[in-house]
Protein backbone atom coordinates (compact mmCIF):
# COMPACT_ATOMS: atom_id res chain seq x y z
CA UNK A 1 0.00 0.00 0.00
CA UNK A 2 1.19 3.39 -0.96
CA UNK A 3 0.18 6.79 -0.15
CA UNK A 4 -0.88 9.17 -3.22
CA UNK A 5 -0.97 12.52 -3.81
CA UNK A 6 -4.11 14.33 -3.50
CA UNK A 7 -5.33 16.90 -6.48
CA UNK A 8 -6.08 20.02 -5.24
CA UNK A 9 -8.45 22.75 -6.24
CA UNK A 10 -7.77 23.72 -9.62
CA UNK A 11 -6.51 20.99 -11.14
CA UNK A 12 -9.25 20.63 -13.74
CA UNK A 13 -9.50 16.75 -13.47
CA UNK A 14 -11.62 17.44 -10.79
CA UNK A 15 -14.40 18.33 -12.93
CA UNK A 16 -14.65 15.58 -14.95
CA UNK A 17 -16.90 13.08 -14.99
CA UNK A 18 -15.18 9.77 -13.75
CA UNK A 19 -16.08 6.45 -15.83
CA UNK A 20 -17.43 2.91 -14.56
CA UNK A 21 -15.32 0.30 -13.48
CA UNK A 22 -15.79 -2.63 -15.69
CA UNK A 23 -12.48 -4.96 -14.77
CA UNK A 24 -12.45 -6.25 -10.89
CA UNK A 25 -9.28 -7.20 -10.80
CA UNK A 26 -5.67 -6.58 -8.33
CA UNK A 27 -5.22 -3.27 -10.32
CA UNK A 28 -8.59 -1.98 -8.64
CA UNK A 29 -7.31 -3.62 -5.31
CA UNK A 30 -4.54 -1.75 -4.94
CA UNK A 31 -6.09 1.34 -5.76
CA UNK A 32 -8.83 0.88 -2.87
CA UNK A 33 -5.90 -0.28 -0.53
CA UNK A 34 -4.14 2.90 -1.75
CA UNK A 35 -6.60 5.21 -1.46
CA UNK A 36 -7.46 4.14 2.10
CA UNK A 37 -4.08 4.69 3.10
CA UNK A 38 -4.14 8.06 1.89
CA UNK A 39 -7.58 9.12 3.39
CA UNK A 40 -7.37 7.50 7.10
CA UNK A 41 -4.94 10.35 7.77
CA UNK A 42 -6.92 13.30 7.32
CA UNK A 43 -10.56 12.34 5.97
CA UNK A 44 -13.59 10.21 6.40
CA UNK A 45 -13.95 9.95 2.45
CA UNK A 46 -11.72 9.87 -1.09
CA UNK A 47 -12.61 9.59 -4.23
CA UNK A 48 -10.41 8.01 -7.08
CA UNK A 49 -10.38 11.33 -8.75
CA UNK A 50 -9.23 12.81 -6.08
CA UNK A 51 -5.91 10.56 -6.97
CA UNK A 52 -5.59 11.00 -10.35
CA UNK A 53 -7.68 8.65 -10.95
CA UNK A 54 -10.99 8.93 -13.31
CA UNK A 55 -12.98 5.72 -12.10
CA UNK A 56 -16.30 5.41 -10.13
CA UNK A 57 -14.24 4.48 -7.40
CA UNK A 58 -14.87 5.72 -3.24
CA UNK A 59 -13.66 4.70 0.41
CA UNK A 60 -15.31 5.78 3.25
CA UNK A 61 -14.42 5.74 7.04
CA UNK A 62 -16.17 7.64 9.97
CA UNK A 63 -15.27 5.63 12.47
CA UNK A 64 -17.18 2.37 11.92
CA UNK A 65 -14.45 1.07 9.77
CA UNK A 66 -14.21 0.72 5.95
CA UNK A 67 -16.66 1.09 3.20
CA UNK A 68 -15.97 0.88 -0.28
CA UNK A 69 -18.06 1.35 -3.33
CA UNK A 70 -17.79 0.54 -6.59
CA UNK A 71 -19.85 2.50 -9.80
CA UNK A 72 -21.85 4.05 -6.62
CA UNK A 73 -25.31 5.71 -7.50
CA UNK A 74 -27.44 7.16 -4.88
CA UNK A 75 -30.88 5.27 -5.23
CA UNK A 76 -33.56 7.02 -1.98
CA UNK A 77 -32.62 9.93 0.37
CA UNK A 78 -34.47 11.74 2.66
CA UNK A 79 -34.67 14.40 5.01
CA UNK A 80 -32.28 17.32 4.89
CA UNK A 81 -29.40 18.32 7.19
CA UNK A 82 -27.49 21.36 7.62
CA UNK A 83 -23.33 20.76 8.93
CA UNK A 84 -19.89 21.76 8.42
CA UNK A 85 -17.97 20.28 5.38
CA UNK A 86 -14.80 19.88 4.19
CA UNK A 87 -12.39 18.46 1.74
CA UNK A 88 -9.10 16.56 1.57
CA UNK A 89 -8.62 18.70 -2.26
CA UNK A 90 -9.54 21.86 -0.77
CA UNK A 91 -7.74 22.06 2.29
CA UNK A 92 -8.42 24.99 5.09
CA UNK A 93 -11.78 25.44 3.20
CA UNK A 94 -15.31 24.73 5.03
CA UNK A 95 -18.57 25.57 4.58
CA UNK A 96 -22.44 24.79 5.69
CA UNK A 97 -23.21 22.32 3.55
CA UNK A 98 -27.29 21.47 3.16
CA UNK A 99 -27.20 17.29 2.52
CA UNK A 100 -30.12 14.61 2.90
CA UNK A 101 -30.39 13.25 6.55
CA UNK A 102 -30.47 9.30 5.39
CA UNK A 103 -28.81 8.01 2.21
CA UNK A 104 -29.39 4.81 0.69
CA UNK A 105 -26.59 3.83 -2.35
CA UNK A 106 -26.16 1.04 -4.45
CA UNK A 107 -22.96 -0.06 -5.60
CA UNK A 108 -20.53 -2.85 -6.41
CA UNK A 109 -17.62 -4.25 -3.91
CA UNK A 110 -14.11 -4.86 -4.84
CA UNK A 111 -15.03 -8.47 -6.45
CA UNK A 112 -18.03 -7.30 -8.50
CA UNK A 113 -20.59 -8.15 -6.41
CA UNK A 114 -24.11 -5.34 -5.83
CA UNK A 115 -24.94 -4.49 -2.67
CA UNK A 116 -26.91 -1.25 -1.00
CA UNK A 117 -25.71 0.24 2.11
CA UNK A 118 -28.02 2.94 3.72
CA UNK A 119 -26.50 5.47 5.67
CA UNK A 120 -27.73 8.50 8.03
CA UNK A 121 -26.62 12.11 9.38
CA UNK A 122 -22.31 12.13 8.78
CA UNK A 123 -22.49 8.69 6.36
CA UNK A 124 -24.78 9.51 4.02
CA UNK A 125 -22.84 13.48 3.73
CA UNK A 126 -20.02 11.45 2.88
CA UNK A 127 -22.05 9.13 0.06
CA UNK A 128 -22.90 12.21 -1.09
CA UNK A 129 -19.55 14.14 -0.86
CA UNK A 130 -17.76 11.62 -2.60
CA UNK A 131 -20.17 10.46 -5.38
CA UNK A 132 -20.44 13.99 -6.38
CA UNK A 133 -16.47 13.81 -6.76
CA UNK A 134 -17.14 11.33 -9.71
CA UNK A 135 -19.66 13.65 -11.10
CA UNK A 136 -17.05 16.41 -11.39
CA UNK A 137 -18.35 18.39 -8.43
CA UNK A 138 -16.73 19.70 -5.53
CA UNK A 139 -18.92 20.34 -2.22
CA UNK A 140 -18.92 24.00 -2.99
CA UNK A 141 -22.37 23.28 -5.20
CA UNK A 142 -24.10 22.49 -1.33
CA UNK A 143 -22.50 25.17 0.45
CA UNK A 144 -25.30 27.94 2.39
CA UNK A 145 -21.89 29.52 3.76
CA UNK A 146 -18.40 29.21 3.92
CA UNK A 147 -16.71 29.64 7.96
CA UNK A 148 -13.39 31.07 5.71
CA UNK A 149 -12.74 34.08 3.85
CA UNK A 150 -10.72 32.41 1.13
CA UNK A 151 -14.21 31.78 -0.89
Amino acid sequence: MAIRNIVKEGDPVLKKVSRPVEKFDDRLHVLLDDMYETMKKDGVGLAAVQVGVLRRVVVIDIGEGRIELINPEIIAQEGEQQDVEGCLSCPGKYGVTSRPMQVTVKAQDRNGEYFTITGRELLARAFCHEIDHLDGKLFYSHVLYMLDDEK
